[in-house]
């Protein structure tokens, strides 16, 4: 297993990603059941126990890989970004319907009719995708509620400024593993950010200063501008 980095890889002992077979030795492996994230945020760990270090989230829409059942746990990989982790397994369906669109908004609250004077049915953080169709000022969850329009966008319009996305979220409190204005951590915050804005952004803070942009020396970066990173 050395050389594959585990954040990134289904890798364990007794159980590992099929496509890994020629490059690791394991018990058994693993094809992988594609799922959907259900819930407006998910969890990942790196244990299947809700004690053990919280390593991120995923939002609602997400699709993922399911290794593994167990427990109420599910060993998974996260379709966007690649990252691995145990979520409770009840925060996952099957998702056979296409994602059209995506909360624009910091968070947007789910009504049960549309009508904002109705029962609010589950708060939606900013990036989550579903199903839906436009019903007058609202946008309709498949099998859900409504969403008033102003808060929802297309999923293939993207935001013009990954950096104004992320001011957007000045006073979010630290949460290591958080992806959401409730919480949040540095790298998170350039990987939402830059998600919204239509880039996809690796996890980690060390992911994104091998991956995103290009090195430069500290002498010569006498300008500073808008929507540099700094490590």
């Amino acid at each position: 297993m050395r050389g594959l980095d585990p954040r990134l890889n289904a890798i364990r002992p007794d159980l590992a990603d099929e496509r890994l077979r020629a490059q690791v030795r394991a018990t058994r492996y693993a094809k992988g059941e594609p799922r959907r994230v259900q819930v407006p945020v998910l969890g990942l760990h790196d244990r299947p126990d809700a004690k053990s270090v919280f390593t991120t989230q995923a939002l609602l829409g997400e699709d993922v890989l399911v290794f593994e059942d167990a427990g109420g746990w599910s060993w998974l990989q996260l379709a966007a970004d690649g990252y691995v982790g145990y979520a409770r397994s009840d925060g996952l369906g099957k998702g056979s319907s296409p994602v059209t669109h995506r909360i624009g908004a910091v968070q947007a609250i789910e009504f049960e009719r549309p009508d904002v004077k109705s029962a609010p049915l589950r708060t939606l953080p900013l990036g989550a995708r579903f199903a839906g169709a436009a019903a007058g000022d609202f946008v309709q969850v498949v099998d859900g509620g409504f969403v008033p329009r102003q808060q929802v966008r297309s999923v293939q319009d993207a935001a013009v400024d990954f950096v104004a996305e992320a001011e957007r979220l000045i006073g979010a409190p630290y949460l290591w593993g958080g992806k959401t204005v409730a919480g949040i951590d540095c790298s998170g915050l350039v990987q939402l950010a830059m998600e919204c804005a239509g880039s996809q952004a690796p996890r980690d803070s060390d992911m994104q200063m091998a991956e995103l942009g290009q090195p430069v020396e500290l002498a010569s970066w006498s300008r500073p501008e808008r929507g540099d990173l700094v490590f």
